[in-house]
């Protein structure tokens, strides 16, 4: 059974940016739909409705929506006119080959002024004799009936001749109606003589569709082995023998007569619905269902596998004593749909299920690990430090002081002197002092200062003071 629901009007509403409030003209033809509801809380703005080739019984559910212009109800099972009164804004009303048969439902639509155009076309009501005039006369609004404009002749004649004409209207009402309680009451019979010959067949078959017999009476041991050598050959036997079953009663259902009513239809979607599930089980038993994959053998040893077929490097970074695996995960794909998982000795990587497995060259520890995701290349970064060694970053980091028995500590004191004495005197080091940079140049302001005298010693054996050469500046 189809029904309206959110999903299948914003998937008819891509015109629209899926957005329903807003709706102005909504398709659900050929859906199944057996019932009109939801669509006056959803699509208030609603002015174009096609509803054409369903299985609808009853027009219901539409009268808020005032805006609506055309509806379309062709090819559905309405028997009768009702429910749209309020639709004020309604102009064009097409019930072509439905089952009306109370022609005088249509007084209902006296109330929508704006109805221009109808079609009822295809019902038993369209060969009561006398069925355009009744129609005519009743709305006068109209100005096309069944793709035929009106002249005002025509509705002149009518109305002069609308008390006989209704008057036979009313007995091909009640005529149709007693033979519509009749083939209801054949339908009904017919549909439980169906299910009772399910139910038998349900008591002779199991629910993998295999015909099973009664076990109770024992077997000679001469019979037993009979049958349970020809067992495989009864099963498929009986297999064809169901199968050839199904195509005769397929052929005879739809060589069979049947009349045109409501109940037909019904009959006919159901035996269409019975037919595609019976192929889908067909389909499923002929699907081979993969194996798992292997992920680790019985003595307990990691494989590698790369199901998702992705490009991967693996680096032993020695400077951070870690493991990194670069895996080339798809770029546009969400993350949530990756499951990382690293255990000591190799590494797990869910990919939209699939499995990446990888085993490491060298122990890591799992619980210092982390992951992270490239935003440019969507690339995936797994760092796995090892197990037994210090990890060393860019920055130097103290190093905790272990206790020394007393003759190490001897021998460190030894080294510590030696050192001592390959140091060079502060004072006499060529490397300039990086702290006292900032002191040395410190500002002073200047002060002029007379300069000193040069004068020689007369110590030196060959000087000798001229008194015409000028003062060294």
């Amino acid at each position: 059974m189809g029904r309206i629901t959110e999903d299948l009007i914003r998937r008819n509403a891509e015109h629209n940016d899926c957005v329903i409030f807003s709706l102005e003209e909504l398709s659900l033809h050929q859906q199944e739909i057996e019932r009109l509801e939801h669509i006056d809380k959803w699509c208030r703005d609603l002015k174009i409705l096609y509803l054409q080739n369903n299985l609808i019984g009853k027009i219901e559910n539409v009268s808020k929506l005032k805006k609506l212009e055309y509806l379309n109800l062709a090819l559905n099972n309405i028997e009768k006119i009702e429910n749209l009164e309020g639709c004020e804004g309604l102009t064009k009303l097409d019930l072509t080959v439905n089952f009306i048969g109370e022609l005088s439902s249509v007084k209902t639509l006296q109330g929508n002024i704006h109805l221009k155009e109808l079609f009822l076309m295809g019902n038993p009501c369209a060969d009561f004799d006398g069925y355009r005039q009744f129609v005519l006369a009743t709305l006068q609004q109209l100005k096309w009936l069944d793709g035929k404009e009106i002249e005002r002749s025509e509705r002149i004649r009518a109305l002069q001749n609308f008390a006989a004409v209704e008057q036979k209207i009313r007995e091909q009402e009640k005529a149709y109606c007693l033979k519509r309680a009749k083939d209801k009451e054949e339908a009904q019979r017919k549909l439980k003589e169906e299910e009772n010959k399910s139910k038998m067949e349900r008591n002779h078959t199991g629910s993998d569709g295999h015909w099973y017999t009664d076990i109770s009476t024992p077997l000679s041991p001469s019979e037993d082995s009979k049958g349970y050598i020809q067992a495989p050959e009864t099963q498929e036997g009986q297999c064809k023998e169901k199968k050839l079953d199904d195509r005769e009663d397929d052929l005879e259902f739809w060589n069979k007569p049947s009349l045109y009513t409501p109940e037909s239809r019904l009959e006919t979607l159901r035996h269409m619905e019975k037919q595609r599930r019976d192929q889908e089980r067909l389909s499923e038993k002929k699907k081979k269902v993969k194996p798992p994959r292997m992920l680790v053998t019985e003595d307990g040893r990691a494989l590698n596998v790369n199901e998702p077929k992705l490009d991967f490097t693996l680096k032993d970074d020695e400077k951070r004593n870690q493991i990194v695996l670069d895996l080339a995960v798809y770029r546009y794909m969400d993350t949530s749909l990756i499951d990382v998982d690293v255990q000591p000795t190799y590494v797990r990587v869910m990919v939209k299920g699939k499995p990446f497995q990888l085993v490491l060259p060298a122990e890591v520890k799992p619980d210092s690990s982390f992951a992270k995701r490239s935003q440019t290349t969507g690339h995936l970064v797994v760092c796995m430090p090892k197990v037994g060694e210090v990890i060393i970053g860019c920055q130097r980091t103290s190093k905790p002081v272990k206790s020394m028995p007393d003759s190490s500590r001897g021998q460190t004191s030894q080294r510590s002197q030696q050192m001592e004495r390959l140091e060079v005197d502060p004072s006499k080091r060529s490397i300039p002092d990086v702290a006292n940079i900032v002191r040395e140049k410190k500002h002073t302001p200047r002060r002029v200062r007379a300069e000193p005298k040069i004068i020689p010693s007369e110590e030196e054996p060959d000087f000798e003071d001229n008194p015409e050469v000028p003062p060294l500046i």
